[in-house]
């Protein structure tokens, strides 16, 4: 199975969820959080947006400026700023490997606060870790265990029920 942005997402907050969603147990479509994520991407960026999507990548807003390729990632708030983070890096990485130099930004319009993501040398080495890591995770028979934070707790009760 093909890692995906979404995949690096959820791995940096709960490896449980990476192993759901790959075995097709997908959050709960109609979750008001869901639903208010699209509805921020929608009502901020309107007007700029411009969805990329090929291969196993989704990049929310894609612009030039000053000749360079940008690309924007938007997401509710700046709570998983390391997950959103990686979750970029990753879209670089995969843009990079097709030859095409980019940077990032991740956009929390709620927040009102941008933050600019450059790709390292580190980053690669992170998440060619995280890739490895998350290939192991969904080679497992069953789900790892939960960990004792609210978004995997919640998706444990969810299952179960």
């Amino acid at each position: 199975m093909p890692v995906t942005g979404t995949d690096i997402w959820y791995y940096y907050i709960c490896h449980r969820e990476v192993w759901l969603m790959k075995h097709q147990i997908a959050p709960d479509q109609e979750d008001e959080s869901l639903d208010l994520g699209r509805f921020i991407s929608e009502i901020y960026y309107r007007r700029n947006k411009k969805e990329l999507s090929f291969g196993n990548i989704v990049i929310d807003r894609v612009r030039q400026e000053d000749g360079q390729l940008v690309v924007g990632e938007v997401k509710k708030s700046s709570r998983y700023m390391k997950s959103a983070t990686m979750q970029l890096l990753y879209y670089l990485d995969y843009l990079r490997r097709m030859g095409i130099e980019a940077r990032g930004e991740l956009l929390f319009p709620e927040e009102r606060k941008k933050e600019v993501v450059e790709w390292t040398e580190e980053a690669r080495v992170e998440l060619e870790r995280a890739v490895k890591e998350i290939q192991r995770i969904l080679r497992m028979p069953v789900p790892p265990k939960p960990k004792k934070i609210q978004f995997c707790a919640t998706r444990l009760l969810i299952i179960q029920n």
